[in-house]
């Protein structure tokens, strides 16, 4: 279990420091995309652009859980709840990360 959370952030940190990472971490700033437990990124705000990010931040993710779950011996959905726990625990205060009750709420210390 611990191996496959290594490997998990190992491929999302190569994912984050992509072109796309500024791009994200500026969407995360401005209160565009948050953290959910499903392993995803959402969309607080509803724009085209912010989708369109969102739909290759999650195209991504997918490819490498789908990995890391083949290699593993698991479902692709067992690997992005265990990531969405530690994206939604990583998150830096004032991101957003959306609680179990599906509300986006911005994180705190």
């Amino acid at each position: 279990m611990k191996r496959v959370i290594n490997g998990l952030f190992a491929l999302l940190l190569l994912v984050g420091q992509s072109a796309l990472a500024l791009t994200l971490n500026e969407a995360r700033e401005q209160g565009r995309v948050g953290e959910t437990l499903n392993g995803y990124l959402g969309a607080v705000r509803q724009d085209p652009e912010t989708q369109a990010l969102v739909t290759r931040i999650n195209a991504s993710r997918s490819e490498i859980y789908q990995q890391l779950a083949t290699k593993n011996q698991m479902t692709r959905s067992d690997v992005a709840r265990l990531a969405g726990q530690k994206l939604v625990d990583k998150a830096r205060p004032g991101e957003y990360v959306r609680g179990i009750n599906g509300q986006w709420l911005k994180k705190q210390q």
